[in-house]
């Protein structure tokens, strides 16, 4: 199997820009309205909004140049073609770092971060704390290789990215990430592999146990009323995708409204502002990561990375009886739906550096508060360099 990496770009054809357009000019909204609020899901007002400034407004080449001028790069791993970032700092010493995303985000959660991680003093900040960024799509997102069969859950992820960094030649590493990105960074993190100094985290996959929710905190308690009410009533699209993750798909792919309104749920459920997506992000922003859905038509094959992990049984490494070793740090946001304290998860990461607990910010941390985001993973490898 080939080990070569080539440096690729991204170049749309127009004649799928004009599609796009077409699709949003013929628009068949839903009819009916029973509720005024977000308690059935989006308002028509707000997508109508962010669709007429998609349709009349937005910009697409910017992003993609945007995209290239990072330098994307394809290997095969494991018979699937991955696409990555590579952004070397000119800091000598810069400790490379593998940062994952997850859904509905993309790599463009990490646009942010990238220039304070690789050139720091251009930041007003340390430049003896700089990072070599890699940052590979997921199997079956953006623009990526679609897996044609099954078995791509985290620890064949978390397998693919330590190949991928030895293939790169980094001996000393660290790994990033928050929601899915969690979930291979903590399968990373369990195999310990050679040259891993450590990870942080900006999220935590496990559930908390009966003696845990019997003994909580009033802190503690009123995450877990926040959880159950994302589980009970936020998260019908996990539940979809970890069943019937095709049939949702065909939805997303004819339908750039539907696409849109799958993911902004989302921004708008579990931001820094609950319930107002705008209050957060820019409409460039959300139409960003929906677009690296959209154009590469991948909103089926990253939905079944949820029917994946369903079907393996797949849950976190990160277990009482089996604690994950490696140093860790942890940045755990105040409007995170499903965060967890630090004695919980003390039981499950015996070796935690860092840990955190920001005054704003949601789920899409790093598009939310970079430079606490920055800040934190500086701190956490600054004990590990």
């Amino acid at each position: 199997m080939s080990e070569t990496i080539e440096r690729i770009t991204i170049a749309v054809p127009q004649e799928q820009l004009d599609d796009l357009r077409t699709r949003l000019t013929l628009v068949r909204w839903p009819d009916g309205r029973t509720v005024s609020d977000t308690s059935q899901g989006p308002t028509p007002e707000k997508l109508s909004a962010l669709v007429d400034y998609w349709r009349d407004g937005y910009d697409w080449r910017r992003v993609e140049a945007e995209l290239n001028g990072w330098g994307m790069h394809r290997t095969t791993i494991d018979g699937l073609d991955i696409d990555f970032f590579h952004i070397r700092s000119s800091e000598p010493d810069a400790t490379p770092l593998i940062m994952t995303h997850g859904w509905p985000g993309s790599v463009l959660e990490f646009r942010k971060v990238i220039g304070p991680l690789t050139d720091p003093a251009a930041h007003g900040l340390d430049p003896a704390q700089a990072f070599h960024l890699v940052i590979p799509v997921l199997p079956g997102f953006g623009f990526s290789q679609k897996p044609a069969g099954t078995g791509w859950a985290p620890p064949r992820i978390a397998k693919a990215w330590i190949t991928l960094m030895d293939r790169l030649g980094y001996e000393r590493w660290g790994a990033q990430g928050g929601d899915l990105g969690c979930a291979v960074s903590d399968e990373i993190g369990k195999r310990k592999p050679t040259g891993l100094i450590g990870t942080h985290l900006n999220f935590a996959m496990f559930p908390p146990t009966p003696d845990e929710i019997e003994d909580a905190t009033p802190e503690e308690r009123a995450a877990l009323r926040d959880a159950k009410y994302f589980w009970d009533t936020l998260s019908g699209y996990a539940k979809e995708q970890s069943t019937r993750p095709q049939t949702i798909g065909y939805s997303l792919a004819d339908s750039p409204v539907g696409q849109a309104a799958w993911i902004y749920a989302m921004f708008q459920d579990t931001c820094g502002t609950p319930g107002d997506a705008e209050g957060s992000f820019t409409l460039d922003e959300m139409l960003d990561d929906i677009m690296l859905y959209w154009m590469p038509n991948s909103g089926a094959s990253a939905a079944r990375m949820y029917w994946e992990m369903e079907q393996s049984g797949w849950s976190s490494p990160a277990r009482i009886d089996d604690p994950i070793s490696i140093p860790v740090g942890f940045t755990m946001p105040p409007k995170e739906a499903v965060r967890k304290s630090l004695r919980q998860l003390e039981r499950r990461y015996s070796n935690i550096v860092f840990f955190n607990e920001p005054t704003a910010g949601g789920h899409f941390f790093a598009l939310e508060q970079p430079g606490t985001l920055v800040a934190d993973i500086r701190a956490t490898f600054a004990r590990l360099r």
